[in-house]
């Protein structure tokens, strides 16, 4: 039994050793949490934002960030938003997991709330998802901003149109324009805008009798095309249309009856070498028949020489017979030829 005393006495040093080693070692980690977070515990105490010392700690176990979520709630207690909104602290970590701008969502709606702009924690959720810029889209509607109808960053060019004269117009325009929060989520964007007001001011100057009363009144333009509802299914609101600038281009009208002339005379020529060639083809037909009717008499004159032999076989035909037709031949040669038809006639005889 004396000898049990020793060992007892070291085993229970031995374990002191290592409980007070764990308490150390727990103190530490407890210390570490505890400096880490102590800094926004603090400040959702000074600020009465509802976050607790626990709730800080389970967020990085679920991979939120703290600091983001402590700083959106703060700005939310501190502008009031918690008074009109259900903001609670699950709802930004779950805007923060899902991939949304906590601090970006917040400060749109407290900017919305101090414009009076109806906006609720929902419908700013949703925008931010959607992958709109929520806040951005405040300002727009707080402050109107001005897009270039051409967009200068794609085209350096103009919206050409043509009046009812042939006169062309080359115009830019400038639309003033504020977001449309209801319809932000789905709404069509600023391209849209562009090409509708393009389409506008085009449809507008074809439609004036003359370019002279474009250039003396381009509000004219302004507000038939202000009349149209362009924004329609867009995320903006038009508030005005300005010509910014507009001039006078070539002349249309005159060009296109020079060419549609030309193309007349194009199809007159054509037709008239059309004709040209039929005639062409008649005469040659004409001339083939005259052949063909020479060959004839050919054949008919080949056959006398075999009649009058005939003849003479059946004595039909006696020698003075012969002789006599001989000289009125020789007569008719003769008369042809004082008058001036001889070389025609010789010609017809060798034939």
């Amino acid at each position: 039994m004396p000898e049990l005393v020793p060992l007892l006495a070291q085993d229970t040093g031995v374990i002191g050793l290592v409980i007070a080693v764990v308490v150390f070692l727990f103190m530490l980690v407890f210390l570490a949490i505890f400096a880490r977070y102590f800094g926004l515990w603090i400040q959702c105490k000074m600020t009465r934002a509802g976050i607790g010392f626990v709730s800080l700690v389970m967020m990085t176990i679920r991979r939120v960030n703290p600091a983001v979520i402590v700083q959106a709630k703060i700005m939310a207690v501190q502008a009031g938003l918690t008074k009109n909104y259900r903001i609670s602290t699950q709802a930004l970590e779950a805007h923060y997991l899902a991939g949304g701008s906590v601090p970006n969502v917040i400060k749109a709606l407290i900017a919305a709330n101090k414009a009076q702009i109806d906006l609720n924690w929902e419908t700013a959720q949703a925008i931010d998802l959607a992958g709109r810029d929520v806040l951005e889209a405040v300002r727009t509607s707080v402050y109107p901003k001005v897009i270039d109808c051409p967009d200068p960053k794609k085209t350096a060019g103009t919206l050409d149109a043509v009046a009812d004269d042939g006169i062309q117009l080359k115009a830019r325009a400038r639309v003033t324009v504020r977001t449309n929060i209801h319809q932000l989520i789905g709404g069509a964007t600023e391209e849209t805008i562009i090409a509708r007001v393009g389409q506008g001011i085009v449809q507008a100057i074809g439609s004036t009798p003359s370019y002279a009363t474009v250039l003396e009144n381009p509000d004219f333009i302004s507000q038939t095309v202000l009349g149209q509802g362009l924004e329609a299914q867009t995320a903006y609101e038009i508030v005005s249309i300005d010509i910014a600038d507009i001039d006078v281009g070539e002349n249309i009208g005159a060009r296109l009856q020079a060419d549609q002339a030309e193309a007349d005379m194009r199809v007159a020529e054509a037709r008239a070498e059309q004709k040209r060639a039929a005639f062409y083809a008649q005469e040659q037909e004409q001339k083939a028949a005259v052949q063909e009717s020479r060959a004839k008499v050919v054949l008919a004159e080949a056959e006398v020489p075999e009649a009058i032999a005939a003849a003479f076989r059946g004595g039909q035909l006696g020698l003075m017979d012969y002789y006599e037709l001989d000289n009125v031949k020789a007569d008719t040669k003769m008369r042809a030829a004082i008058a001036g038809e001889g070389r025609s006639v010789s010609s017809t005889t060798s034939k």
